[in-house]
């Protein structure tokens, strides 16, 4: 398949090209290649969603022209898989917190520490474990932040769906890409 864009990018330049994936009620999913994109065009199961005229890329082939739109909305069904909210372990709350201690922003000798300790009531749960290293960890011991006299970086929350997360970070950029 050759491939050209209106403004005549090279074909390598199209394919590394990404369109954002809309759902049958319009909240954006995913991002996908070109090329899968291509696919859900042609099989028809999704359809052009124009956002403000972008104007996309046109794709020749042999028996083909396809102009491929920078977002595309799905026409069938998308039955998301099932997600469950990670338990609430090492791994995780690293992930979550961006493998970065909460307090000092260091990234060095993590550990896991409780914001409200559990000698004192704290629970193990997504709302109080927080990253923290060695450091912070030990000047904080058995004390509530205000004791310590530490504050976190961040407001504690579980990790959500990636869809959702996708979403989000979709249309707060949308602004920007806007100007």
């Amino acid at each position: 398949m050759r491939s050209q864009a209106v403004t005549n990018p090279t074909s390598r330049q199209v394919l590394e090209q990404s369109v954002v994936v809309f759902s049958q009620n319009y909240l954006p999913l995913c991002r996908v290649n070109i090329k899968r994109a291509i696919v859900l065009l042609v099989t028809e199961k999704a359809e052009p969603l124009d956002m403000l005229s972008e104007v996309g890329w046109m794709v020749y082939s042999p028996s083909l022209v396809l102009h491929v739109p920078k977002h595309i909305r799905l026409k069938i069904a998308s039955f998301e898989r099932t997600w469950k909210v990670p338990p609430v372990n090492r791994r995780e709350v690293l992930k979550r917190d961006h493998y970065t201690c909460q307090y000092c922003g260091s990234s060095k000798h993590l550990t896991l520490d409780h914001v409200i300790p559990r000698s004192r009531g704290g629970l193990h749960t997504w709302d109080n474990v927080v990253t923290a290293c060695e450091r912070c960890n030990s000047k904080k011991g058995d004390k509530t932040l205000h004791e310590a006299g530490m504050q976190l970086r961040h407001k504690l929350k579980a990790p959500i769906h990636p869809t959702i997360a996708f979403a989000e970070k979709f249309w707060t950029e949308q602004p920007k890409s806007l100007e």
